[in-house]
């Protein structure tokens, strides 16, 4: 599987990493309501990694998904990069944000994840005016001097993920963007790139929205349904492995996205997706027609979506 440079770090991370959300029991087109238990996690992380995938992806509230991943594949330690989150303080009798419950979040989530440091440590959805006091950036920062994270990063969307770019503090920024939200192709992206930040992408295929024919019944998908009939993407009527394959390959054109973070629990994804990838790019003809079409119809609420 294709390999990137993440921004100015040294990691080189494959582009489809995984997403831990839904083994978690968390939204997502696979995901079953209380997660999948140790023995399937365990066959499914290892094909990932089986499949070329280097990045693993997950957050301390993603219920149990960072033990599962750390009781599946520690002992597979060396080959994959280790991202998580940090900010909600949940299981903590301590506020959101709170400084003292990110470094006990830090520690449990080390322990959780059964390794003695985290590649990549995000801000999960921290708002602007969180960030601007310093606190919590205070935190990740004594965290990677004390070698428990290597690189620590920003993951969220629209002005909050602009100012985070803009402040100069992090390695990497986890934003939203796929063909229904493409609002960090322009406010965002260019500007972390520029800053040599690795930049990573959640909900790149927009929860394969165009598999319902009406309204979805969780909330989770109304917003990128709902952009959708708007934008009447022609292609998105053809084979459905097909269809999945040009939103993929479109988020990973974008000039600056690194990896993209997919959540499933089937084990036969990662080499159907690797399948999708292996024609490479969009035709420019196809991405800019993809793009006209947004500029066209976006509204000016179709921000990023958590």
């Amino acid at each position: 599987m294709e390999k990137r440079r993440y921004g100015s770090t040294e990691l080189n991370v494959s582009v489809l990493g995984f997403g831990g959300s839904e083994i978690g029991g968390l939204g997502g087109p696979d995901a079953h309501s209380k997660g999948i238990n140790l023995k399937e996690v365990e066959k499914l992380l290892g094909s990932a990694l089986d499949a070329g995938l280097n990045v693993i992806d997950t957050a301390e509230c993603y219920n149990d998904s960072e033990e599962k991943i750390g009781s599946a594949v520690s002992h597979r330690r060396d080959e994959y990069y280790l991202f998580t989150k940090c900010g909600h303080g949940k299981g903590f009798d301590l506020p959101h944000w709170d400084p003292k419950m990110l470094e006990m979040s830090i520690d449990r989530s080390l322990k959780r994840l059964k390794t003695d440091y985290i590649d990549m440590i995000h801000l999960h959805t921290c708002s602007e005016e969180i960030l601007q006091r310093g606190e919590v950036i205070d935190v990740l920062q004594r965290a990677k001097e004390k070698g428990k994270v290597r690189y620590i990063g920003y993951s969220g969307d629209h002005t909050d993920a602009l100012y985070a770019v803009k402040c100069g503090a992090f390695d990497s920024l986890m934003t939203s963007l796929n063909l229904m939200d493409q609002e960090a192709i322009d406010l965002t992206i260019p500007k972390a790139q520029k800053q040599g930040m690795g930049v990573t992408i959640k909900r790149p295929i927009a929860n394969v929205v165009w598999r319902y024919d009406q309204l979805p019944e969780n909330q989770y998908h109304h917003a990128y349904w709902e952009r959708m009939q708007q934008l009447e993407y022609e292609f998105l009527q053809a084979d459905k492995q097909e269809s999945v394959g040009t939103a993929l390959r479109f988020t990973l054109s974008v000039p600056g996205v690194h990896t993209a973070i997919v959540g499933t629990t089937n084990p036969t994804r990662w080499s159907e997706n690797a399948r999708l990838l292996e024609k490479g790019a969009l035709p420019t003809e196809q991405y800019q027609a993809i793009r006209k079409r947004w500029k066209e119809k976006a509204k000016t609420d179709w921000i990023g979506l958590e």
